[in-house]
């Protein structure tokens, strides 16, 4: 029975479990676990009932200095990219490695920079992200069955991966659930103006996760919809996005965003993995 050592760390109520391999001399186990493994290992991982519970399981690996992270999400799926999740790996290389210095992390969405500063909490900090150019999308298969009345506007975002923002005049009031499994596909973001001027409050619906407290990436998405359609007003270029796990601020400069926001070191792990029973010669 051989182990495998997992750090566990939320943004903003967004949890993550995170495996590294190859950030300094000690072995967690995953050199070994073949890539096939890992959609299994993910949904057995990240299982809130049955397993450790997560909404997302970030694979790490440093070889010759570049660093990679690998999403999957809690249903096994494969994702590009996560703001919430990417800040959260991040703070698991700096516990790691007793590092702060800015991280360029490589993702299936492209690269990423990410800030890291302290906070009063030992086990927290201020994580920045660079999130890129965020591009319009086509609307997504299967749109239709929300039956969403065509007056209402809708932006269909890419941040890396797909996101659908809605405006509604309550948030609390809609059921997200229904809507969001009609549109599994995607990123489902409904958004309220306020409270406060330079502000949206949002819910979210994940692929590959389902309601989730907060969602990096749809905060970015929500933020740049809502300075589109005026439901928000920036102050030096930021909006303030309210979830149900905490806030995120985002900044907008053009086409172009950042995600910012605290990270949190839940705990430390290890799961056993059944050694492989060699074929009968």
């Amino acid at each position: 029975m051989s182990v495998l050592r997992l750090v566990k760390h939320q943004g903003l109520g967004n949890d993550f479990l995170v495996a590294l391999d190859g950030f300094d001399d000690v072995d967690d186990g995953w050199a070994t676990i073949r890539s096939e493994e890992l959609a299994d290992l993910a949904r057995r991982a990240c299982a809130r009932r049955r397993g450790i519970g997560a909404d997302g399981l970030l694979i790490g690996r440093r070889v010759g200095g570049r660093t990679t992270m690998v999403l999957y999400n809690a249903d096994g799926s494969r994702a590009e990219m996560s703001g919430n999740g990417i800040r959260c790996f991040a703070h698991a290389i700096a516990r790691r490695t007793g590092s702060l210095a800015d991280q360029v992390i490589e993702t299936d969405a492209g690269a990423r920079t990410v800030t890291l500063e302290v906070t009063d909490h030992p086990d927290e900090l201020l994580a920045t992200v660079d999130m890129g150019v965020v591009t319009n999308l086509p609307e997504p298969d299967g749109w239709y069955l929300l039956g969403a009345s065509p007056d209402r506007p809708v932006a269909h975002l890419s941040l890396g991966n797909p996101h659908s923002v809605v405006p509604v005049e309550d948030v609390g009031a809609v059921d997200l659930v229904a809507l969001g499994t009609k549109v599994p596909h995607v990123n489902l973001e409904i958004i309220e103006s306020g409270p406060e001027p330079h502000a949206v409050t949002m819910r979210v619906h994940e692929r590959g996760a389902g309601i989730t407290e907060a969602c990096g990436t749809g905060a970015c998405a929500a933020a740049v919809a809502a300075d589109l359609w005026g439901l928000a007003t920036p102050v030096d270029g930021k909006l303030m996005v309210h979830m149900d796990g905490g806030t995120a601020t985002v900044g907008i400069d053009g086409p172009s965003v950042t995600l910012q926001g605290t990270t949190t070191y839940v705990g430390t792990v290890e799961i056993p993995v059944p050694e492989a029973v060699p074929p009968n010669p």
